[in-house]
């Protein structure tokens, strides 16, 4: 089979995280009843105008920032001409030649490597409506609350070559808009969407083969196998002599396959022409300064802050750093107890599991950090021991006391009072005479089951080096 080279650039949408919609008062957020969230601006009746709200520019502007673009200093707004039923309007207010941002850059780590995929503009646009197909009374019904909704379309260049570059680079732009604060990025709740243009071309080839756009991929999952799977369909096809026609397809979640939408379009298609009704935009040096200003410190940063001041291993500090509800909390959690690899390993090992198995929503989490904080410091400094600690955090998950309450609660302070644990060893090591015997005739791996049954006989309540010590003096005493 011939070799080619998958070349793939990403369209990212993302709902930016304002109150209102761009050009009108409507509520911007997620939900609500149907067609309950719009007016007469956003579902565009005739005599009504739009007025460009201030805020989408500056969130614009400060996703850019976080994903290394330049600003341009004067850009103007567009209409994109397109009839389809959740667009009442028959345009979109959108950006066409003058975008807000351009020549960006975001780093991404595939394996060990890091590669830089380049942004070749951000713009704002309003996005539309929702239509809601009901399979059963064959009809489809038109939601128009997102109408308005205001979104940036980051364009990247065609410069990643697997599916698993196309995720990775998901993954950090929406990280980076989500630790900048103008984006929620919610897959699942249609506040960040992806289109994916895939061609192939071989080694030698100068030129790019005929790209096929995969619209409207609303989860990281999906992404992939919809890459995979069309880079398997046109491979087949050159394989076999057929001509790739540039098109629009659709994703078929259940079934695993693209499907033919309808022949793609070009530009001159959309009849672009300058928005009557909107001013154009101009920035100042002064506004992206105090844009940029606002700014926290984002992923890449803060993972080199890990690695080189906190010493923490790549992985850890690359897992803490993916959320920034997360990053946030481990922040906080160290400036209470700034035992640093202990609270990191806390968080990646235990808290995280819970969130993997789905039974904690790390953008929910029921105490705070600096509980969590005072959880590990028990834990480290053997108030409670490792396991009873890990028994305290699930309990605090149903967020009604604090560690120590727990602890006392359940009988896992350890009490290193010696008369307790002079009383259990003296138990065991009358108990297991042949073990005593064993060991004190040479076996000394039978120090580790007599330690076993006197720590499981005092459940955590005795601090294991005072139990070794005392197990010790007693064996010797036996000699």
């Amino acid at each position: 089979m011939a070799n080619y080279i998958p070349v793939i650039g990403l369209e990212i949408h993302a709902q930016l995280l304002t109150n209102t919609k761009i050009f009108c008062s409507c509520a911007a957020d997620f939900g609500g009843e149907q067609n309950t969230r719009c007016c007469p601006v956003c579902t565009g009746l005739p005599g009504t105008l739009p007025v460009l709200n201030r805020q989408v520019v500056n969130y614009a502007i400060k996703g850019g920032l976080a994903l290394g673009c330049d600003i341009n200093r004067y850009s103007k707004i567009d209409r994109k001409n397109y009839f389809y039923p959740d667009l009442p309007k028959a345009y979109q207010i959108s950006q066409f030649d003058l975008p807000l941002c351009i020549d960006g850059k975001v780093k991404i780590d595939i394996g060990e490597e890091e590669k830089t995929i380049r942004i070749h503009r951000i713009h704002i646009e309003e996005d539309a409506g929702k239509l809601v197909h009901d399979n059963i009374d064959n009809a489809s019904l038109a939601d128009y609350n997102r109408c308005g909704v205001p979104l940036i379309e980051i364009v990247s260049e065609p410069d990643m070559s697997s599916a698993e570059e196309a995720k990775a680079y998901v993954e950090k732009v929406a990280g980076l808009l989500q630790y900048a604060g103008v984006s929620l990025c919610r897959m699942e709740e249609g506040s960040l969407r992806a289109d994916v243009n895939i061609s192939l071309k071989t080694p030698e080839a100068t030129r790019l083969g005929t790209k096929v756009e995969i619209k409207n991929l609303n989860s990281l999952k999906s992404i992939v196998r919809a890459v995979e799977y069309e880079i398997e369909r046109q491979t087949k096809m050159l394989v076999n002599g057929e001509e790739i026609i540039q098109e629009t397809r659709r994703f078929n979640d259940n079934r695993g396959v693209t499907t033919s939408m309808r022949s793609k379009e070009d530009a001159h298609d959309y009849r672009y022409f300058k928005e009557p009704d909107v001013i154009p935009v101009s920035i100042t040096d002064e506004d992206i300064e105090s844009i940029r200003e606002e700014l926290p410190m984002l992923i890449d940063e803060r993972f080199a802050l890990y690695v080189k001041e906190y010493s923490l291993n790549r992985a850890d500090a690359k897992i803490l750093v993916a959320s920034k509800e997360i990053s946030d909390f481990y922040n906080e959690a160290i400036s209470v107890y700034p035992n640093y690899k202990a609270v990191a390993n806390f968080i990646v090992v235990e808290l995280l599991r819970y969130v993997n198995e789905g039974e904690l929503d790390s953008r929910n989490i029921p105490f705070t950090a600096r509980a969590f904080a005072e959880l590990v410091k028990m834990a480290e400094e053997e108030v409670v021991n490792k396991n009873n600690a890990k028994a305290i955090l699930k309990i605090m998950l149903e967020g009604r006391m604090s560690a120590m309450e727990i602890a006392k609660a359940e009988g896992f302070l350890m009490n290193d009072s010696t008369d307790e644990i002079e009383e259990v060893v003296n138990q065991v090591t009358s108990e297991f005479t042949s073990e005593v015997e064993g060991y004190l005739a040479g076996k000394e791996k039978l120090f580790a089951f007599l330690m076993g049954q006197c720590s499981k006989r005092l459940a955590g309540r005795a601090n294991p080096k005072k139990i070794k010590e005392i197990l010790e003096l007693k064996l010797a005493a036996l000699k």
